[in-house]
């Protein structure tokens, strides 16, 4: 079995991310008239130093990235950081909104872990999910326990907190808390964007799940919502469709 059939088992949608990126990028030339320097791309997604290894080359043809992301890829730079990087689009082009949570995805199909350069053993992907996963399966989450030493990871604590009982009733629970973390996620971007004036034609959002495979597997990406806005008419239109043709 190939490392995508593998993945697919979870994400029947998924692609490589080097064929989403390609297909991203044909998808918005054809749809909206868009070449890659015209589009300023901001990123929510998690510091965890794998996404930086597997970030897809293809991406930088864009303008940026502006990194929103925090622990999990909670847009954690708010309204500031996308009021700020909304700022620097080209005024002929569109803001492109990539975000999503990231797990991992093992050679034999393990999920929640990945064998790293340099390791000799499985780690945890994403450990803070699976940080906040535990103490939720342990009752060891406050709720409104949130502090300045752990803000972020306090977040993630709450956000599952909300989900408690969904989370512990799933076959399996890192795939689930992924899903619940990709809803919050979701629901914040699109607040954000509601929130933010944006001096050009489009802002296109693509939702995802950001799959991480062992160190010579790569990575890959399940999308969710790949919509644009008009900004000019108000319009949303999906492309999901199309994207995946």
């Amino acid at each position: 079995m190939n490392n995508l059939e593998t993945v697919k088992k979870w994400y029947p949608n998924a692609k490589t991310t080097e064929d989403t990126i390609n297909k991203l990028l044909d998808v918005i030339e054809s749809e909206l008239g868009l070449k890659p320097k015209q589009l300023m791309h901001a990123d929510s997604m998690c510091c965890d130093d794998v996404n930086a290894i597997q970030y897809p080359p293809r991406a930088y043809e864009m303008l940026g990235p502006f990194h929103m992301g925090g622990l999990n890829g909670y847009p954690f730079a708010g309204v500031t950081g996308m009021n700020a990087f909304a700022h620097h689009v080209p005024e002929d082009g569109a803001v492109v909104v990539f975000y999503a949570p990231h797990i991992g995805i093992t050679k034999d199909g393990t999920i929640g872990e990945i064998h790293r350069i340099g390791q000799s053993a499985n780690s945890a992907c994403c450990g803070a999910a699976k940080g906040a996963l535990g103490k939720l399966l342990n009752n060891q989450i406050e709720e409104g326990n949130v502090t300045d030493l752990d803000y972020q990871m306090n977040t993630l604590e709450q956000i599952f907190l909300k989900q408690a009982n969904r989370i512990k009733n799933a076959d399996s629970q890192i795939f689930e808390a992924t899903e619940v973390m990709y809803e919050a996620i979701d629901e914040r971007i699109e607040t954000l964007v509601s929130k933010t004036n944006y001096p050009c034609k489009y802002v296109v959002l693509i939702g995802a799940i950001f799959i991480n495979g062992d160190k010579d597997m790569g990575s890959f990406c399940s999308y969710k919502r790949f919509d644009y806005i008009n900004l000019e008419t108000n319009e949303r239109k999906s492309l999901l469709e199309g994207f995946y043709k």
